[in-house]
């Protein structure tokens, strides 16, 4: 049936009583029969206002009339005319064309103009021998995309004929109608060569799916929640009033001490729930859901490749598929929701220093969304401390700088201490008074309070560990998700992947006379092992080629400082320890942000290739890659910095030398904390800035920028037609979601950043707190304005990213524990005061530190080739090391105090990382992981939940009595009615229509 009013394109909205009546329609499993006498399914286009919808949902649209056959029969809906017979414009909103039944989702795919121009003028004799003709080849072998079918998806290659798309969308759309979906097509948009195919999930398949899928939804039984007495609850309850102001100006109408009761849909149960107004009762983020799960259960076969809607997507025969948003964010005339509402309290800038309203991002985006927001914000808020801490530390370094006396030794030209040279040839002798700036600078990172800091950032990550915990367990008690268990979690990714289907597809269609009948196919580790191969080889192979890089900038800061002591130009020679440190870490920043991009990419191809069965797996393997790849990429550099520089060098005379003539580097003789720390500094800022800032603000602006060019409308032209398009037009230009991964990524490395190293940096936290702070709201606008709605998943805990953030936290404190052992001082300040130092001071440390070395003994061609640089002969000069004088029986070799020094790093070591490990699983068992008051409440839920089923069927027992005293009462005209003629049923209460 298709209709059209005047001045409009028609369009078709198709129901169950169109599929199920129209004569000769193709059969719904989706497989062409091959009939000659088959029909072409009515095409379907936009703007037709006659919208008939099956038989039972007649009561409650009431805009229909059912003839003799008790076949339906459209009748215009009211409000769609004006009073006089006019059409009125259509809603712009998220809804059909009615103006009244909402768009839950919708399916995106090409046309092709010329080829439907075509198709109208030829008639339907032309499409029927086609859709015949591959009818007969599908009977006869099945159509196989020529590539993977993710990879077509992403590339949006289209592996079938046109004609053979649109087929399988008919077909696709009939098995839709089949189960009870409503969908209406427009493909006159004002988007060119876009069709849009809408779908709208009425009551009673919104009533049959909830109760399939277990959703929790609230009963009218409500009871008060009581606020726990403990001390810690009353200090939460203190400082939630004092923060009050911080609050988003969200659920103000919601009591926050009354909870309504959940419990699984049913459509037996329907009394339980308060069905007043049910557009309300299910939200738009569950219908998306719910609709999601019907379109992943719809099969379309074709010969023995079944196709889902992933398969569909991934062949080109959709090009997308997602739910609407609720509404417009700008613009006068923009109707309340809570997008606008989540972009006023929550995307705007203005609001950085509020709370998140983290229930209505879970209302609107589901759980999934929800708890990121949720521990990026817990994770923030711990950084405060964390933050104060670090800037004390910092200041307090900067206080006692100018008290601090061994950099005070340095800076004493009285000293007079000659140093060895620090290259080869290119080099001369130097003035230990020249590093005193240096000297200075790591005082600022290098004294005793960054290891109280240490300690300090080990228990810290132990406290945001459980504070998160705590946190989760509270907000899986808000959103019921305390009953989310493992058979949910098997029924929501028990759904294969299109590519896993399609590989068990063509082991089925290779082995299909050696598979014994009734055996199901599936994909074992010897079909996957060339894939495991293939990665294990690749992520090696990556791995080799951060070392390489890193290495190469190593001989960079080798021959540049070679280059910068022979140079010419005063300026060059200046400074040169500042100049190499800085470029490098320049260096080492732009690669690790060029090859997280490339990792990114190559950890996904190799996901790919082991085919994963579910996402959930698919997930899982490529966060465990990327997490690899981009942990060595990101860390390398600073690895090498604070453990590797320095300790490889050799001694004067006896140089190690790379790659030929590359001597390798040697650490000030302050130490590599202040690399470290500038190494640090520049990749986390750089990170932050550039990678997570500058490249989510500026590609999409960009991309907007550029859209806008092709279009050829300027400003007011484009504003206009922003007006004028409909919600899922919309929508369609907004960027595809690509799942949480990127963000927790990227949370994560700075995680690591935080606390593996922050003994050379306390400043990390409040780099990392300010970032963050920017971070939230700039995820958020992304989230509300510039991606497609997210399907709402459903999620109780933040899954292997946890895991992740403990292992990290434990190899952070063995890793404070070596910074501060063998790349600081601190370590020998202890040992010459308590052990070697005349007086107990720090008095003498620094000439303590130095060897002696006699210029005699260079190697041939590596001696300075200015000796006279500092105006007199040299014949000793000195070097930082522990080893014996030139006049020594031993000379050179390592002297008695390295070896004291080197067992009191390793028990330094072995002492505080017990210490700190004892200290952290104490803090873990003291606080409980389910906070006392949502124990109390869950029990009391569980409670109230049984006394609700004991009324429930306390009532049952008691109407059935009624009814039996009622049958034993036999009136007169009962009596003379016939013994074997049955009694009327009393009406059920389930009745879901």
């Amino acid at each position: 049936m298709e209709l059209q009013v005047d001045g409009e394109e028609p369009v078709r909205s198709l129901t169950q009583h169109d599929s199920a009546e129209k004569p000769g329609s193709p059969p719904l499993a989706c497989e062409h029969s091959g009939s000659p006498q088959q029909e072409e399914p009515s095409i379907m286009r936009r703007n037709d206002h006659y919208l008939p919808v099956p038989g039972e949902e007649k009561n409650l649209d009431g805009d229909f009339a059912n003839t003799k056959d008790g076949s339906s029969v459209s009748i215009p809906l009211k409000n769609l005319y004006a009073d006089d017979g006019s059409p009125l414009p259509p809603r712009l909103g998220p809804y059909f064309s009615d103006g009244r039944r909402r768009v839950d989702y919708v399916l995106a795919y090409q046309i092709q103009k010329p080829s439907s121009i075509r198709r109208q003028s030829t008639g339907n004799n032309f499409v029927r021998q086609l859709r015949r003709s591959l009818s007969i080849r599908s009977s006869r072998a099945p159509l196989q995309p020529k590539e993977d079918p993710e990879i077509a998806a992403q590339e949006h290659r289209t592996d079938y004929h046109e004609d053979d798309k649109r087929f399988r969308r008919e077909e696709f759309e009939e098995n839709l109608l089949e189960t009870g979906l409503e969908v209406e097509k427009d493909e006159g948009s004002k988007i060119p060569g876009i069709g849009f195919l809408k779908v709208h999930a009425p009551w009673n398949v919104l009533c049959r799916e909830a109760e399939f899928m277990k959703l929790k939804m609230p009963t009218k039984k409500v009871y008060e929640v009581k606020q726990g007495s403990n001390v810690v609850e009353k200090i939460r309850l203190f400082i939630h009033k004092v923060t009050a102001p911080l609050h988003p100006k969200v659920d103000a109408n919601r009591p926050q001490s009354v909870k309504s009761l959940s419990h699984p849909f049913s459509r037996e149960k329907q009394h339980l729930f308060d069905l007043s107004d049910r557009d309300k009762f299910f939200d738009s983020k569950t219908r998306s859901s719910i609709v999601y799960e019907v379109l992943k259960r719809t099969r379309c076969t074709r010969a023995k490749y079944a196709m889902g809607i992933t398969s569909l997507l991934a062949n080109g025969v959709y090009s997308s598929a997602y739910p609407l948003h609720d509404g417009d964010i700008e613009g006068v005339n923009a109707e309340p929701n809570d997008r606008k509402l989540l972009y006023d309290e929550w995307a705007s800038y203005s609001v950085f220093y509020k709370y998140q309203p983290i229930g209505l991002i879970r209302k609107y985006f589901g759980e999934k969304v929800g708890l990121y927001f949720a521990w990026l914000g817990v994770y923030t808020q711990m950084l405060i401390p964390a933050a104060i801490v670090g800037v004390i530390v910092f200041l307090y370094g900067c206080a006692t700088v100018d008290d601090n006396i061994p950099s005070m030794e340095i800076c004493d030209p009285r000293n007079n201490i000659t140093m060895c040279p620090l290259c080869d040839q290119a080099c001369s002798y130097w003035k230990l008074v020249s590093a005193c700036g240096t000297a200075r600078a790591s005082h600022l990172f290098d004294n005793p309070a960054t290891v109280f800091f240490s300690i300090f950032m080990a228990l810290w990550a132990v406290l945001f560990m459980e504070h998160w915990k705590r946190r989760q367990m509270r907000l899986n008690y808000t959103w019921d998700l305390t009953g989310f268990g493992e058979e949910e979690e098997e029924e929501h990714k028990d759904h294969n992947r299109a590519e896993y289907e399609f590989k068990v597809m063509q082991k089925t269609m290779r082995q299909e006379h050696s598979t014994p009948k009734g055996e199901k196919v599936k994909l074992t580790c010897t079909d996957r092992m060339p894939a495991y191969l293939t990665t294990l080889i690749m992520m090696c192979f990556m791995i080799a080629v951060t070392f390489a890089i890193v290495f190469g900038v190593i001989l960079y800061r080798i021959s540049i400082k070679a280059a910068l002591h022979i140079s010419s130009y005063p300026a060059a020679r200046s400074n040169i320890r500042a100049t190499v440190k800085t470029t490098a870490a320049i260096i080492n920043l732009i690669v690790i942000i060029i090859l997280d991009e490339i990792y990114g990419s190559i950890a996904r191809w190799l996901t790919k290739l082991e085919v994963p069965k579910t996402d959930k797996s698919f997930e899982e393997r490529l966060i465990f890659k990327t997490f690899i790849l981009k942990f060595v990429n990101a860390f390398t550099p600073i690895v090498y910095l604070a453990f590797f520089r320095g300790r490889l060098v050799g001694r004067p005379g006896e140089y190690l030398y790379v790659v030929g003539s590359y001597r390798m580097e040697e650490c000030a003789h302050a130490g590599c904390l202040m690399e470290l720390c500038i190494q640090l500094c520049i990749t986390m800022l750089g990170k932050q800035l550039i990678q997570n800032n500058l490249f989510e603000i500026g590609i999409p602006k960009l991309k907007k920028m550029m859209r806008q060019r092709k279009s050829d409308l300027d400003s007011k032209e484009q504003e206009e037609l922003n007006k004028s398009m409909h919600r899922h037009e919309k929508d369609h230009i907004l960027g595809p979601f690509v799942g949480l991964s990127p963000e927790y990524m990227e949370m994560i490395i700075q995680f690591g950043m935080v606390t593996l190293f922050v003994a050379s940096f306390p400043l990390a936290p409040l780099f990392a707190l300010l970032n963050n702070i920017i971070e939230i709201r700039l995820d958020a606008k992304k989230f509300v304005m510039d991606l497609r709605r997210p399907i709402a998943a459903k999620a109780k805990d933040i899954g292997i990213w946890y895991n992740l953030l403990r292992g990290l936290s434990k190899v952070a404190v063995i890793v404070n524990a070596f910074v501060i052992s063998f790349t600081s001082d601190f370590i020998p300040r202890l040992v010459y005061q308590y052990a070697y130092s005349p007086n107990g001071t720090m008095h003498g440390f620094i000439n303590h530190t130095l060897s002696y070395f006699n210029v005699s003994d260079f190697q041939p061609n590596t001696e300075p080739l200015q000796p006279m640089h500092l105006g007199y002969h040299v014949d000793v000069c000195r070097y930082k090391d522990y080893r014996e004088p030139p006049w020594s029986d031993e000379r050179y070799n390592f002297s008695k105090e390295f070896w004291a020094i080197l067992a009191a790093r390793l028990t330094f070591v072995i002492v505080f990382q017990n210490l700190v490990m004892l200290m952290s699983d104490f803090v873990d068992w003291l606080i409980p992981d389910i906070p006392k008051d949502i124990s109390l409440q869950m029990h009391k839920e569980k409670i109230l939940m049984v006394e609700l089923f004991m009324k429930e069927e306390q009532g049952k027992r008691l109407a059935a009595r009624d009814n039996h005293n009622h049958d034993n009462y036999t009136s007169p005209s009962s009596a003379n009615q016939s013994p074997s003629q049955p009694r009327s049923r009393p009406v059920s209460h389930a009745n879901c229509s």
